[in-house]
């Protein structure tokens, strides 16, 4: 079915759900549009159990939390939800812009904010782990208490993998990281606290081969220097990173850099009336962070509703002040 909005919002991620929350503060009317089945992007497909420790005003909130929270916050303006659909032209006709979907759905809306993350994202495989997929190798851990007193294997030396490892910890059996390098990429401290744990850590490492009947039994590596070591898994977690791209966005007549799209102060980019925020936008010192897309969705609503209306303040006061 067609839609017609003030404003649609491309990726239901956390800032995309600010944003529609603060459309609707501004009194506009708004649908989202995420191919992905549930809204909070990244964080629903990717570590919905996972603490994050870049939210003002919260220590730690579990990104699952996060997302229900958003989602609430917006749901009081009841905006119009499109998931499992992707966005895939755009258009303008009569002065509207028209995003056309995959599923032959279209949406005529007065801008577009697109707020895609990193695109759409593929998890890079564990190259010893072919045919293992689904039987004890996983990319993410949407569930956490599936792997009690379970032994997990962590494959990898980034963010994802030291944080896979803090979360499970406290409920596998154990929890080994593997890493084909002596240095990590992860946050220093936290790999600082998951050392502090006694999680055993073993470098210049690379995987081998799994074995098993139906499912990972155990995990062979080979070591520097021509040693190799067996591991008991019930889980392989590979933590190997992903490829992305912005996949139809590409072509619908923004600047790009390096997969970004550049946009000015007021996260407007090179096509009117369309604007971008959060982890997909890009301008000189952006600092990647969930805290900096919530302002710049903010940013970005207040300079639509403008746009929109030029007889707007694009200031409307406090959210306190409102009745």
């Amino acid at each position: 079915m067609d839609q017609e909005v003030d404003l649609l919002i491309v990726g239901a991620g956390p800032t995309g759900l600010f944003g529609a929350y603060y459309a609707g503060f501004r009194d506009l009317s708004v649908a989202l549009v995420d191919s992905l089945p549930e809204a909070g992007g990244q964080i629903t497909a990717m570590y919905p159990e996972k603490m994050i420790f870049d939210v003002a005003g919260f220590p730690a909130v579990r990104g699952r939390e996060l997302v229900t929270a958003l989602v609430q916050q917006a749901d009081q303006w009841k905006p119009t939800y499109l998931l499992g659909r992707q966005a895939r032209t755009l258009s303008t006709v009569d002065d509207r812009l028209v995003v056309g979907l995959a599923d032959g759905g279209v949406v005529r809306a007065g801008a577009v904010l697109i707020t895609a993350g990193i695109g759409e994202f593929k998890p890079r495989p564990l190259p010893a782990g072919g045919g293992w997929l689904g039987r004890g190798v996983v990319h993410f851990v949407p569930t956490l208490n599936v792997h009690t007193g379970q032994d997990v294997v962590v494959v990898g030396g980034g963010d994802s993998a030291f944080d896979w490892a803090l979360a499970l910890h406290p409920i596998a059996s154990s929890v080994t990281i593997v890493h084909r390098r002596a240095t990590f990429r992860a946050h220093p401290p936290t790999v600082r606290q998951v050392r502090d744990l006694g999680v055993e850590i073993v470098t210049d490492a690379e995987v081998l081969e799994l074995r098993g009947d139906d499912h990972v039994a155990e995990v062979e590596l080979g070591l520097k220097g021509g040693d190799r070591k067996v591991l008991p898994a019930h889980t392989v977690v590979a933590a190997l990173g992903f490829t992305a791209d912005l996949g139809p966005i590409e072509s619908w007549g923004v600047e790009l850099d390096h997969r970004a799209i550049v946009v000015d102060s007021t996260m407007r980019t090179a096509r009117d009336r369309v604007y971008a925020a959060g982890d997909v936008a890009q301008y000189p010192g952006k600092v990647k962070l969930i805290a900096t897309g919530f302002g710049e969705a903010a940013t970005a609503v207040n300079n639509i509703a403008v746009a929109l209306n030029p007889e707007a303040h694009l200031f409307p006061g406090h959210s306190s002040n409102a009745t």
